[in-house]
């Protein structure tokens, strides 16, 4: 009988075991239902309230939503936010439950993964915000390029655009430990590169296209309108423009017609005085061009040709 008892003893300690690891796991099993519920209900919630302050129009406007439908994901920005909510919820219910079960290993590795989750919920909102400004600092810099007249103003607004989407990125990556000094060193790294080339371009290869380029981009100017200077006081026109200016002004003012002058009528050249029949010679003053210089009597023949 002793040997008997003897040999149930591991049985009653396994059934043992079995009893009070049963509540535990009915409890767990509880803890996950209702995770599970109260997730469903916080992911409505927080889409709800996303939708009610026009998130998803932040989102459309900053170019997510378009990104994740590229990418073949069915849910919008909004819908993505309040998965994750939902997930960080179910975490939340798994650590309760496997602490209870007394699985510390599983609980420490869940912890883990649920701390994360709010920089996820940061990085989002950043790129969210980010993109949308960036898209905004494009859009400004454009609008003023073709309101002075500048032909590459849709590329000055790329590069505006795409220069404040890479700090963004660099942000949300910061934000979620990845990369780390790495990725900021090589971005440094690119970027000196970047400035380098282009000082390089524009210093030894490109001064002729630079130097098109810069007067393309620069704003017209006004035919004969002022230069407004700093302290060096006001520019000095040229004379190419002051010559320009002056024949304006004298195309502008009123022409003065003078009256002609009156005709002088042509004196008639006197007759010769006649004495005894003999026309005498007539002073100087009152010959005229055609007489000549010694008279003649009508007697005389005339002179031979």
């Amino acid at each position: 009988m002793n040997d008997f008892s003897m040999q149930l003893l591991p049985l009653r300690a396994f059934l043992y075991q079995i009893a009070a690891f049963l509540p535990r796991l009915l409890f767990a099993a509880l803890v996950l239902v209702g995770g599970w519920l109260i997730a469903k209900v916080v992911r409505f919630a927080v889409t709800k309230a996303l939708r009610a302050v026009n998130f998803p129009v932040l989102t459309e406007r900053a170019g997510l939503d378009g990104f994740l439908r590229q990418g073949g994901v069915k849910v919008d920005t909004t819908g993505l936010v309040g998965l994750l909510a939902y997930w960080a919820v179910i975490l939340a219910a798994l650590i309760i439950a496997f602490n209870g079960l007394g699985l510390t290993y599983i609980t420490d590795l869940l912890g883990r993964v649920i701390w994360f989750v709010p920089n996820v919920f940061v990085a989002l909102l950043v790129l969210a915000f980010g993109a949308y400004f960036a898209r905004f600092v494009g859009d400004a810099v454009r609008t003023y390029g073709r309101n002075v007249g500048m032909p590459d103003a849709t590329f000055f607004s790329r590069i505006a655009q795409y220069a404040i989407l890479v700090f963004v990125i660099l942000i949300a990556l910061d934000h979620l430990r990845i990369g780390g000094d790495i990725v900021r060193e090589s971005f440094l790294v690119i970027l000196a590169g970047f400035v380098f080339a282009l000082a390089l371009a524009f210093g030894l290869a490109g001064k002729d296209w630079a130097s098109r380029h810069i007067q393309q981009w620069l704003p017209p100017e006004t035919e004969g309108a002022p230069r407004t200077g700093g302290a060096a006081g006001p520019a000095v026109a040229s004379p190419a423009s002051a010559a320009a200016q002056a024949a304006a002004a004298d195309a502008a003012a009123p022409t003065t017609v003078l009256d002609p002058l009156p005709e002088v009528p042509a004196t008639a050249t006197p007759p010769a005085p006649q004495v005894d029949g003999e026309t005498l010679p007539r002073p100087a003053s009152a010959r005229g061009a055609d007489d000549p210089l010694i008279p003649r009597r009508p007697v005389d023949p005339p002179p031979p040709l």
